[in-house]
């Protein structure tokens, strides 16, 4: 075991900090976190570190660039005060979706983000379903994924669902949705969808039987709900009986609640990875917390136990 723990958190999710707080606790160490009046921002540890092992909670979406800054700004001022080890604890990674050079001149976002990571000082990365498991492999650094499925099985086997589908919106999310038939032991099914823009799919058809079944779409990011209205729609047409949605970062962006809303989707399970404050009863939101799994993996980190375990 490394120095005493401090967890620190930035301003992205305040809510899922202080349910982690309780989960191992801890108390969150006390900061400074503000803005001068040109919109820069200030950082000031107010306790101490030095040898400590400190883990600093911050998903870095919504708003992207000030989470960002806000988590790189805490990590450069706790290895400047003689922190041990930082691990940068990202419930949801922003910019994921941008892993890989899919155009001529377009960045690699994910693999600078990571960068920008390492650079201001963070020894360790732990997150929850990255959109895209090589991003892994852009850090010099250890990187712990956990999983959210425990999280949406306790959820599955409490409101006792009659035997569902397991469908995959797209090709993407395959990996999620075949994990959740193999633990479920549950059949399988995926929709195949074209992109005809930056913000509009086209689901062409399903693979898989759901005439007259309950189904669950699940996809690991809801932003814009393009591919998870796309893919109900054509389910309904398919003749699925009652459609879900389970989505591990909700997002919920620009369209997206008018999209569920218009779409055959009756309930949408998402978890807290992502700040989530909507007031719409045209559907049903659920929000699972995943501040206990966080929770259990800083303990493991911190005592150098295996956090695979946590999934066994």
């Amino acid at each position: 075991m490394r120095g005493e723990l401090k967890v620190f958190a930035g301003n992205a999710n305040p809510e899922l900090c202080q349910r982690i707080s309780k989960s191992i606790e801890l108390p969150l160490g006390k900061r400074v976190l503000s803005r001068f009046p040109d919109g820069e921002i200030h950082v000031r540890i107010l306790e101490n570190v030095r040898g400590r092992d400190v883990f600093v909670i911050q998903p870095t979406v919504p708003n992207p660039n000030e989470s960002l800054m806000e988590l790189l700004l805490l990590i450069d001022a706790l290895k400047r005060a003689s922190a041990e080890r930082v691990t940068a604890v990202i419930p949801c990674y922003g910019y994921a979706r941008q892993d890989r050079k899919d155009l001529p001149r377009v960045p690699i976002s994910a693999k600078l983000v990571a960068n920008l990571l390492v650079a201001a000082g963070a020894d360790r990365l732990l997150t929850i379903d990255l959109h895209a498991g090589q991003i892994q492999g852009f850090f010099d650094i250890p990187v712990d994924n956990l999983y959210a499925f425990p999280v949406f099985q306790e959820y599955v086997q409490e409101v006792h669902l009659d035997n569902p589908t397991i469908v995959s919106p797209d090709v993407g999310a395959m990996k999620l949705a075949s994990l959740f038939c193999t633990k479920l032991n549950l059949p399988l099914a995926t929709v195949d969808k074209r992109r005809v823009g930056d913000y509009e799919v086209e689901a062409t058809t399903v693979i898989g039987d759901v005439k007259g079944k309950k189904v669950i779409l699940i996809d690991d990011i809801v932003s814009t709900a393009g591919s998870l209205t796309e893919a109900a729609k054509i389910l309904r047409k398919k003749g699925a009986e009652e459609i879900w949605a389970f989505a591990v970062h909700g997002l919920l962006v620009g369209p997206a609640i008018d999209r569920i809303r218009n779409s055959p989707i009756q309930r949408l399970v998402t978890t807290d990875s992502v700040r989530t404050e909507i007031d719409d009863r045209t559907f049903e939101l659920t929000v699972l917390s995943v501040a206990e799994l966080l929770g259990k993996a800083i303990m493991c980190i911190h005592k150098n136990e295996s956090v695979s375990s946590l999934f066994s």
